[in-house]
C-alpha cells in the first residue's frame, strides 16, 4: 500500500502574499481522493519530531532560536516566512512525515510526503522557505539507527539543494545529487557530491536525456541501500521561480525515471514534494499529482 504523510498543520495559512503556494497542500490530497487514486486508508498522520531526533541535524543554538521565536529579522528574512510558534511546529510533522516515510518505504518500496523538500535548511540556519531539512533529519537518523549504511538523495528540485550539500559535506555515507537551474537560487552553492547545473529554458529532451545518462550509472556507483527523491515541480516552464521549460508529461517523465529506477534495483525511496509556483494553481497540483500516480503505477 502507498503511505502518504498528511497532517491537518500543513494547511497553516499564512498571510496573503504567502498564501497562495501554501494552498496545495489542502488540494492535492483532496484531488487524489476525489480521482480515485488513493482512499483514505493512504493517509498517516505523523506526529511532531522530537527535540533529540531534530538535534542529530540541526545545532542546538539554531533549535533553541526557532522554538522560542528568537531569530533576527536578518535570519526571518532569509527564510522568507513570518515566524510563529504554529510554523514551527508544522515544520516538526512535515520532517517526522519523512522520518515515517522512509519506515513504510523500507515495508512497501515507496512512500510519500505531501510536503516536505526543505532542502536550504542548513545545520545552523534556515532560508528560502525552509526551517527544518526534512530528508536530512530522516537520513541522519536511519544512519544512527543502523538501518541504512549508504544514502542517495536524488534532488531534482529546480533549486539547488544548498543545504543538504552542507549537512552532509563530512559525511561519506550520504551521496547528495542535484540537477537543477545553473542561474537559479541560491546564488552561491554549496558543493553537493554531484552538481548538474542546467541553462534557462531547458527543455524535456535534454533534461531527460541527461537524467537518464546520469541516475543508473549513479545508483551502480554509489550503491545506496535507501534512496531520497526531492520531487519539485518548480521545473515546469509555467512556474514563476524556476527558469526551466519542462512540460507536463516531461515532469511526470522525469517522475517516472526516478522511482522506476529505485523500483529496478529494489532500493526503498521515500518522496518529498519540494516546490512549486506556476501561476496555475491547476499545473501545481496535477505535476504533484503526476508523482504520486507514478509511484501508484510502479509499485502497486
Amino acid at each position: 500500500m502507498l503511505k502518504i504523510a498528511f497532517s491537518p498543520i500543513y494547511k497553516y495559512e499564512l498571510p496573503d502574499k504567502h498564501r497562495f503556494p501554501m494552498v496545495k497542500y489542502e488540494l492535492l490530497p483532496e484531488q487524489l481522493l476525489y480521482e480515485g487514486t488513493i482512499t483514505e486508508a493512504n493517509f498517516f498522520e505523523p506526529p511532531p519530531l522530537a527535540e533529540e531526533t531534530i538535534l542529530l541535524t540541526h545545532d542546538q543554538e539554531y533549535w533553541n532560536k526557532l522554538k522560542n521565536q528568537q531569530l533576527s529579522r536578518k535570519e526571518i528574512r532569509a527564510i522568507g516566512f513570518p515566524m510563529s510558534e504554529t510554523l514551527v511546529r508544522r515544520g516538526m510533522h512535515i520532517a517526522n512525515g519523512t522520518l515515517q516515510c522512509a519506515y513504510f518505504a523500507m515495508q512497501y518500496g515507496v512512500a510519500m510526503n505531501v510536503a516536505g523538500g526543505t532542502h536550504h535548511s542548513f545545520t545552523y540556519k534556515g532560508e528560502g522557505f525552509c526551517l527544518l531539512n526534512d530528508i536530512a533529519i530522516a537520513a541522519n537518523y536511519l544512519l544512527k539507527k543502523g538501518d541504512a549504511q549508504k544514502i542517495l538523495v536524488v534532488d531534482l528540485d529546480v533549486h539547488q539543494g544548498n543545504g543538504t550539500a552542507q549537512i552532509f559535506r563530512s559525511e561519506d555515507r550520504v551521496f547528495t545529487f542535484s540537477m537543477h537551474g545553473e542561474k537559479n537560487y541560491p546564488l552561491r552553492k554549496e558543493p553537493s557530491n554531484l552538481d548538474i547545473g542546467l541553462p534557462d529554458k531547458t527543455t524535456d529532451e535534454p533534461y531527460l536525456k541527461k537524467l537518464r545518462n546520469t541516475l543508473p550509472q549513479l545508483i551502480d556507483d554509489v550503491e545506496p541501500d535507501f534512496i531520497f527523491y526531492l520531487s519539485g515541480v518548480d521545473v515546469l516552464e509555467s512556474d514563476k521561480l524556476g527558469r526551466l521549460s519542462l512540460s507536463l508529461q516531461g515532469c511526470r517523465e522525469r517522475d517516472r525515471i526516478v522511482l522506476a529506477a529505485c523500483y529496478d534495483h529494489d532500493i526503498p525511496v521515500a518522496v518529498s514534494m519540494g516546490g512549486g509556483y506556476s501561476e496555475r494553481l491547476a499545473h501545481i497540483i496535477e505535476a504533484h499529482a503526476n508523482t504520486f500516480r507514478t509511484a501508484q503505477n510502479i509499485f502497486f
